[in-house]
C-alpha cells in the first residue's frame, strides 16, 4: 500500500469511496480505534453489525494485504499514543524522585486497567480448566520473565502436584526437562517483547507432543500465539530502561486465585500438609512469619464444605 503515517487519515480520505458496509466499519473504527486494535474480524463484525467477510475485505479497500496487517497498524498508533504520554525521558535530569514515582506507578496502573478491559474471559476460564485438569504442568519463562515463571510455579504447587518450572540455560536442557510431556499435560509459556526463542521452542515442543499450551504474552501479534491453544494477553511496555511486568504479574495473580477457589479442597490439604512438615522439621532459623494464615485456611475450608 502507499506510504501512510496516519491510518485514521487514510480511512477518512477513502470514506466517500467505500461501500455501505465498509463505511459502517470505518465510522466505528474512527470513533473506537483503541478497541478495534484488539478485536478479531468476527468480533468487530458483530459490534458493527456486518458480516465477518465484510470486515475481512475492508482492509483491501484501503490498500492493505489483509486484516492482520491493518490491525497491526491500528495497534502501532495506539502504542505511539501510549508511549508519547507514558515514556519517561531517562536523560531528563530535572525529574525529581517524586515525579518518577508518580509517573511510573500511574503508568503501571493504566497497564493493569488496559489489561482488565481487554481480557478474554473465555480464554481465562479455559486456562483455569486446562491447568486443573492437567497431570503435569510445565511453566516456561526466561530473562525478565523468569521471575514471573517462578512466582506462578511457586503458587501452583499449592494448587496442583507435578508442577515444573523449566530452567532454560539452552534448548537442549529445555527438551531434557520436558521430554515426558504428553496430551495429559499443560505447558504455560510466558514471554513479552523482546520475545524469547527458547520459550517459543518449548511451546512448539509441547504442542507437537499434543499437550495443551497456554501463552501469557502481550498481544495477538505475539509469536507465542503460534503454538498455543489458549492466549492470555497483558499490557507490557517499556518505561525508560525497565520493562513493566506489573500487568502480567497481576494477571498471573488472578489466575492463581481463580485456581485456588476452583480447587479449594486440595489447596486446604496442601497447606495443612505443609504445616505438618514445618512443625515436624522446624528449625531455629525459620525465616517465615505467620506463614500459614489461619483466616485464609478457614475461608478455604468454608468454601470446600459448600462444594
Amino acid at each position: 500500500m502507499e506510504e501512510q503515517t496516519d491510518i485514521l487519515s487514510l480511512i477518512r480520505k477513502r470514506m466517500t469511496h467505500l461501500s455501505k458496509g465498509h463505511k459502517k466499519i470505518a465510522e466505528y473504527i474512527l470513533a473506537n480505534y483503541e478497541k478495534c486494535a484488539f478485536l478479531t474480524a468476527s468480533k468487530l463484525g458483530k459490534v458493527v453489525g456486518v458480516s465477518e467477510s465484510t470486515v475481512v475485505r475492508f482492509p483491501a479497500a484501503l490498500g492493505f494485504s489483509g486484516y492482520p496487517e491493518f490491525q497491526k497498524h491500528l495497534e502501532n498508533i495506539l502504542q505511539e499514543k501510549i508511549h508519547s504520554f507514558d515514556k519517561i525521558d531517562v536523560l531528563n535530569s530535572h525529574m525529581t524522585t517524586n515525579m518518577v514515582l508518580n509517573n511510573v506507578m500511574s503508568m503501571d496502573a493504566r497497564k493493569i486497567e488496559h489489561t482488565l478491559e481487554h481480557i478474554d474471559i473465555k480464554s481465562f476460564d479455559l486456562a483455569v480448566e486446562d491447568i486443573l485438569g492437567a497431570d503435569n504442568i510445565y511453566v516456561i519463562g526466561v530473562r525478565a520473565c523468569e521471575p514471573l515463571a517462578e512466582f506462578l510455579g511457586y503458587y501452583l504447587r499449592m494448587v496442583k502436584k507435578n508442577v515444573h518450572v523449566v530452567k532454560t540455560g539452552n534448548v537442549n536442557e529445555l527438551f531434557e526437562q520436558m521430554m515426558h510431556i504428553d496430551d495429559k499435560d499443560v505447558a504455560i509459556g510466558i514471554s513479552f517483547p523482546r520475545y524469547s526463542m527458547r520459550t517459543l521452542k518449548a511451546m512448539e515442543f509441547a504442542n507437537n507432543r499434543k499437550a495443551r499450551v497456554i501463552a501469557i504474552t502481550d498481544s495477538v501479534h505475539s509469536p507465542m500465539n503460534m503454538y498455543s491453544s489458549c492466549n492470555l494477553f497483558a499490557r507490557s511496555d517499556m518505561a525508560s530502561i525497565v520493562d513493566s511486568l506489573v500487568a502480567p504479574l497481576s494477571l498471573i495473580n488472578a489466575l492463581i486465585v481463580s485456581l485456588c477457589l476452583k480447587n479449594s479442597n486440595e489447596v486446604v490439604g496442601n497447606i495443612e500438609e505443609l504445616g505438618t512438615v514445618i512443625d515436624n522439621f522446624e528449625y531455629s532459623g525459620n525465616d517465615e512469619i505467620n506463614m500459614l494464615d489461619e483466616d485464609v485456611i478457614m475461608e478455604l475450608k468454608n468454601m470446600s464444605d459448600k462444594v
